[in-house]
């Protein structure tokens, strides 16, 4: 017998530890080097592991265990041939095979057949289970388009939708003489509880808040913009900005390009604290909140302040297309100088972001809301929008936080200015 060990291999320069979030083959299947076996889950991305070798796969880990670098997950067994069907190889083995057919316990195994499902079909991915669940689907009524027949998360928002767009049973009228008479009874409530183990990106994400609220000092300062020349330019332009580039220009990259240029008129609030040192940088790399079903991502757009419109909508809508399949890279996930997020999409009108270590602003916008204000002495109804900075006193004066926000209120409220870069 011939054993290879599989072991967690070195993912990333800072991950030490990643779970085992799923197994794609049954134990004792027999595996072709380079199938994906298993899926690791770290705390930026998820993994596929591929076979290093063809045979029998022998589970040592399971799943939901956090495993270390190097730590052993599994074995194959390289003895064990495709056409063994996952049994021995062994002479005694083959003779058996050769026995008459009045003795069908003598009888080999047949192989499976070339077209058998494998255990990935019909396996729902970690974010389209998810899915799933939340709709109260069982994955065995969705068919998988993904490799091996998976069920991926674009099959699992498909059934979700289709779901939804079912009619609904309508309940059978009943007279009010038959109608119950409402029950006291603690009874018909439920005191169930679940128990579920937070993924490891949710445990990540929780230890570097807490983190980032224990190590840092925060504070938060606020302003309001009234987007009613940024939502007239768009009304404009829009038309011929699609036409031009084949995306729409949204308010993304007009706030990340009003921040960059402003970055790069404030170095300090581009800066990042080191041990004893202040780290600043003559570029601005923007990371973009982006909520996936696994938890928030800030990949960071590169180079904003070298970056036209167009191209900064084309690389967010790439990045939370890539997010919110799995697909980010590590690479992918590193870096930033300063963050973006927007709770306004779900309808959040004031808030306080916390930092995305080790940067030490981030801007939160926030819904658009129409308010009566005053303009030039008169009340008029403006669509506004709250902004909040916050940021680490340790690097950013109270002063310079103010006056970034107010510089990008400024080109937000003249955004002419800001296409010119004046």
């Amino acid at each position: 017998m011939s054993i290879v060990e599989m072991k967690v291999p070195v993912i990333g320069e800072s991950i030490n530890e990643v779970t085992l979030s799923q197994w794609l083959k049954e134990d004792g299947d027999f595996v072709n080097m380079d199938e994906a076996i298993c899926e690791f889950e770290s705390d930026k991305a998820t993994l596929e592991f591929p076979a290093e070798a063809a045979g029998k796969l022998i589970y040592v880990a399971s799943e939901g265990d956090d495993l270390e670098i190097g730590a052993l997950v599994a074995k194959i067994d390289t003895s064990v041939t495709a056409g063994d069907g996952g049994g021995s190889s062994s002479p005694a083995a083959e003779k058996s095979s050769e026995a008459p057919k009045e003795e069908p316990k003598a009888e080999a195994p047949s192989a499976q057949p070339a077209e058998a499902e494998t255990y990935a079909s019909g396996h729902p991915s970690p974010a389209a289970a998810k899915i799933l669940k939340e709709n109260d689907i069982q994955p065995e009524s969705v068919k998988g388009q993904g490799k091996d027949g998976r069920i991926t998360k674009a099959d699992a928002v498909e059934a979700a939708a289709n779901k939804k767009a079912e009619p609904k049973p309508q309940p059978e009228a009943k007279s009010a003489k038959s109608a119950p008479a409402p029950s006291t009874s603690t009874a018909s409530y439920s005191r169930d509880e679940e128990r579920k183990k937070m993924s490891r990106m949710r445990r990540t994400i929780a230890d570097r808040l807490v983190r980032a609220k224990n190590q840092t000092a925060m504070l938060t300062t606020f302003n309001e913009v009234d987007l009613t020349e940024v939502m007239a330019l768009r009304k404009k332009y829009q038309e011929k900005f699609v036409e031009k580039y084949g995306i729409k220009l949204g308010f993304m990259s007009l706030f990340s390009k009003a921040c960059a240029k402003v970055l790069m008129e404030m170095p300090e609030v581009n800066a990042r604290i080191e041990g004893n040192e202040l780290i600043y940088h003559n570029y601005v790399d923007i990371s973009i909140a982006i909520s996936t079903p696994t938890g928030l991502v800030v990949p960071p757009v590169r180079n904003v302040e070298s970056m036209n419109f167009s191209e900064i909508e084309y690389k967010i809508k790439e990045l939370a297309g890539k997010a919110r399949n799995g697909n980010l890279s590590l690479d992918e996930m590193q870096g930033g100088t300063f963050t973006i997020t927007n709770g306004g999409v779900f309808g959040s009108l004031v808030s306080t972001p916390i930092l995305n270590e080790p940067q030490s602003a981030i801007l939160g916008m926030h819904t658009i809301q129409e308010r009566p204000v005053a303009v030039n002495g008169e009340v008029q109804i403006r669509p506004m929008m709250y902004l909040a900075l916050s940021y680490d006193h340790r690097v950013i004066d109270g002063s310079s936080s103010v006056t970034f926000l107010v510089k990008v209120k400024a080109l937000l409220e003249d955004p002419v200015s800001l296409l010119l870069d004046l």
